[in-house]
């Protein structure tokens, strides 16, 4: 998310902790964000797509179901399994690899685009800009994008927030404004703007659903220890069971800014 801290202060970010319940309950954006992408060139049929911080592969996945040649890259060894579990299951031909932003194992000019949804801000911005620098094609298209609750418009999602800083005060993904930058992570220096899009749309969840997504969070699943979780979903558990009926949607705010490769 823009405008968020790239760090909880005193507690270290380990998104393997949480891989399984990611993988279970994590959505990836609706139908609507790929549609939006697609109007702008990204998500084609045979594209080689490759999605860097791919997490369980949310992205790379439906970019495959779309008939792109699809890989993804994650720092995280548990998210690169659950990938490629989740991918298995569906069918899916993804190349899957444990790998940092910064040193990717793929050839030069290898991909008509490269991807980066919800993690943009924990890599090595210069390290990270070279390298995929190197691995687009001539005219290849880089995004950066972002799919987050608003919980200025959820009491549900408002509620949930202030259990997480009950448990991790120092969380730094709370309150998110949902302002989003025109120029991004300003890498209009370093590549061609080319477009940028942000919407609104609410997202459906149960009870059930809802906890698995906040066990997912980086300020519960990912740095909490296992108890500390544990005693967090039984409370939410309860608080939920007072404050939200059985089905119930969030607002989530989507945002996307492509650029295209310069020389």
């Amino acid at each position: 998310m823009h405008g968020i801290r790239k760090h909880d202060a005193g507690r270290s970010i380990d998104w393997s902790k949480t891989s399984v319940d990611y993988g279970a309950h994590r959505p990836g954006p609706p139908p609507s964000f790929y549609e939006r992408l697609r109007v702008l060139g990204v998500g084609l049929s045979r594209q080689t797509i490759l999605d860097l911080g791919t997490g369980t592969g949310l992205l790379a996945r439906q970019f495959a179901r779309q008939g792109c040649i699809a890989f993804g890259t994650d720092v995280a060894d548990n998210q690169i399994v659950e990938a490629k579990h989740l991918a298995e299951r569906d069918g899916l031909a993804v190349d899957f690899q444990v790998a940092s932003s910064e040193r990717q194992p793929y050839p030069d000019h290898s991909f008509d685009c490269v991807t980066a949804m919800q993690c943009w801000l924990y890599f090595s911005r210069e390290a990270t800009i070279a390298e995929v620098k190197r691995l687009l094609k001539p005219n290849g298209i880089l995004m950066t994008s972002h799919f987050s609750w608003l919980q200025s418009k959820s009491e549900i999602a408002r509620a949930s927030e202030a259990l997480v800083l009950k448990f991790n005060p120092s969380w730094g993904g709370a309150n998110y404004s949902g302002v989003v930058p025109p120029d991004g992570y300003k890498l209009q220096h370093d590549f061609v703007s080319q477009a940028m899009f942000w919407y609104d749309e609410e997202i459906p969840f149960t009870r059930e659903s809802w906890r698995g997504r906040m066990r997912a969070c980086r300020g519960t699943g990912a740095t909490l220890t296992p108890d500390e979780l544990a005693r967090f979903d039984a409370e939410h558990e309860a608080l939920l069971e007072k404050i939200a009926p059985p089905e119930f949607a969030v607002p989530h705010r989507l945002d996307a800014h492509l650029y295209v490769q310069s020389y």
